[in-house]
């Protein structure tokens, strides 16, 4: 073998394991990055799940007569303004997520505001389509929560894939920037519970 393929050899296994790692870095770090946008996908599906609920119990809650008529136009204000605020997955800054969580907590305060009121209204709250509606909820709220949960999981492990030392290297040369958390907004450990008991007497 002559002397001078050696280190031209050499340098092919160096440079054939730097591809393998770069390649093994961006298909990894795309694959992290697209199941992070699809489960905020399913963030916004939820929230979509909730907003169309709350249609419904508008109309319900619109059947009784002498309902507030302030507290469903804001519900029915801070619900179009839910829907208005859409994110693309692949644009999830601070800023626009900070939206969208202000606007979804108008809608959530809204919402708390119209069932509470609902307490006074006897007839409204034996009605079995507002029951319904309301037990739809419920487990809509969990669903959001399963879905923010999922969302952040997917998150933390695309970010951590980039930003570990040597892969924050190649994260810089790609051009994989970090991913916003969802974060709760402040006083959202003391949100308000939309579990009533319909059975309490007056």
């Amino acid at each position: 073998m002559k002397k001078w393929l050696i280190p031209v050899i050499v340098i092919a296994v160096i440079v054939f394991g730097i591809y393998n790692w770069a390649k093994g870095f961006n298909n990894e770090a795309v694959v992290l990055q697209e199941d992070a946008k699809t489960t905020w996908s399913n963030v916004e599906s939820a929230y979509q799940r909730r907003n169309d609920l709350i249609g419904n119990l508008v109309k319900t809650v619109q059947g009784a007569a002498d309902f507030e008529k302030s507290t469903l136009t804001d519900v029915i204000n801070a619900r179009a303004k839910a829907t208005s605020v859409n994110i693309n997955a692949g644009d999830l800054t601070p800023d626009k997520m900070a939206q969208f969580q202000q606007a979804q907590s108008g809608l959530t305060g809204a919402l708390s505001k119209l069932l509470v009121s609902v307490e006074r209204y006897p007839d409204l709250k034996a009605n079995q389509n507002f029951l319904e509606l309301q037990s739809q909820l419920e487990g809509t709220e969990n669903r959001i929560n399963v879905a923010r949960d999922r969302f952040n999981e997917g998150v933390n492990k695309y970010n951590k894939h980039i930003k570990v030392f040597p892969n924050s290297f190649l994260a810089g040369i790609f051009n994989f920037d970090e991913m916003s958390r969802y974060k709760s907004n402040p006083g959202s450990e003391n949100a308000p519970d939309i579990n009533f008991d319909f059975n309490k007497k007056q």
